[in-house]
């Protein structure tokens, strides 16, 4: 029984108990036609046969795994050398288990001569032998399936987590670079204003640092990202010309997502949409949860346009990565939306909520 997992010995008892009993009863019937007096003997034949052919049947087993892979004239040639040895096992196991037992109850016992076992018994093992190489042939194919499924899944997780990783490795980068031209456009009108700008960007990119760590965090540390950011840029184009509203439900707040998934899309909203009017810009970051469904809002409207001209479709590098990312992370369970809505410009993701 030391070829079998632990987990598999009773159950593996319990098959052959099973098969035994079946087996004895039907020969328990023909058993007392053929005049047998003594109920017990055919429990005794059956079940003799199967505490040999247990453990027969697990080395089968694990020869037939030592064979895999190999030449087909190896794996005959083994098979042909292990069939008389299954079968004499077998033989003799079986008529010594009888033999103690008639021997204790003070039965006498004479089985066949040795040549008429061997073509008898020889046959049914022979049958034996062959089955149990096909059943053991297609619990290996079967565990080597499973294996191969199993490292595939794994390759593809590795291959996702390595994506989210490069695409992350982007958002930092564009918004750095965006930022840092901003600060820069102030610079020599307002000292005073950039440093205290520069401080704040700072401690921004610690906190991003840190979220890139992690991967993946919740909403409420998402918008602990996305808050300071929008409070760099309301110190850069004042709290008059750029206006935020962040409201996002108690439910929303546990979700799960990738880190500094918004970060991209309200940078975009606030690059662009500056740039494109003149007058005060609403911006609106909005969550919402929907059973196991988190709805992420980015919107922005603004009083004077400076001109008509319409938005890239695809919304810009950051918008790309943001589809690429929930794409790599959740397939076809997450969704983005872009484009006009209501005056304004809107994008929405819907993606799955796990907390």
């Amino acid at each position: 029984m030391t070829l079998l997992p632990p987990r598999w010995r009773l159950p593996y008892v319990a098959l052959l108990t099973v098969v035994g009993l079946l087996l004895s009863v039907s020969a328990l019937e023909a058993y007392r036609l053929s005049g047998g007096r003594r109920a017990w003997e055919p429990f005794l034949w059956e079940f003799s046969s199967l505490a040999v052919l247990g453990p027969l049947a697990l080395g089968v087993h694990a020869l037939v795994g030592r064979l895999h892979g190999r030449h087909w004239r190896h794996q005959l040639a083994a098979h042909l050398l292990a069939l008389p040895v299954f079968s004499g096992l077998h033989i003799a196991g079986m008529f010594g288990l009888r033999l103690l037992v008639y021997g204790l109850v003070g039965v006498p016992y004479r089985p066949d001569d040795i040549p008429t076992l061997l073509v008898f018994e020889g046959g049914k093992d022979a049958v034996s032998y062959i089955s149990f190489c096909l059943i053991s042939r297609g619990v290996w194919m079967a565990g080597a399936a499973t294996q191969r499924q199993q490292e595939l899944e794994r390759a593809r997780r590795e291959l996702a987590e390595l994506r989210l990783a490069r695409l992350a490795d982007q958002v930092q980068p564009h918004f750095l670079f965006n930022t840092l031209n901003l600060i820069s456009s102030v610079m020599y009108e307002d000292v005073a204003r950039a440093d205290r700008l520069l401080c704040q960007l700072a401690d921004l990119l610690r906190q991003t640092l840190a979220a890139q760590q992690r991967v993946e965090h919740t909403l409420r540390d998402e918008l602990a990202l996305v808050q300071p950011f929008l409070a760099l840029m309301q110190a850069r184009f004042g709290e008059q010309r750029l206006v935020v509203q962040i409201a996002a439900d108690d439910d929303a707040l546990d979700c799960r997502l990738p880190a500094l998934l918004l970060l991209a899309p309200v940078e975009n909203a606030v690059k662009h949409d500056v740039a494109r009017h003149l007058g005060r810009v609403t911006l609106v970051v909005a969550a919402t949860r929907q059973g196991g469904r988190l709805r992420l809002r980015v919107s922005n409207h603004g009083d004077r346009p400076v001109q008509e001209t319409a938005p890239d479709p695809e919304g810009g590098l950051g918008l790309r990565n943001l589809r690429e990312r929930l794409a790599a992370r959740y397939g076809d369970a997450a969704s983005v939306h872009f484009g006009p809505e209501g005056g304004a410009m809107s994008l929405t993701a819907e993606l799955p909520c796990v907390s």
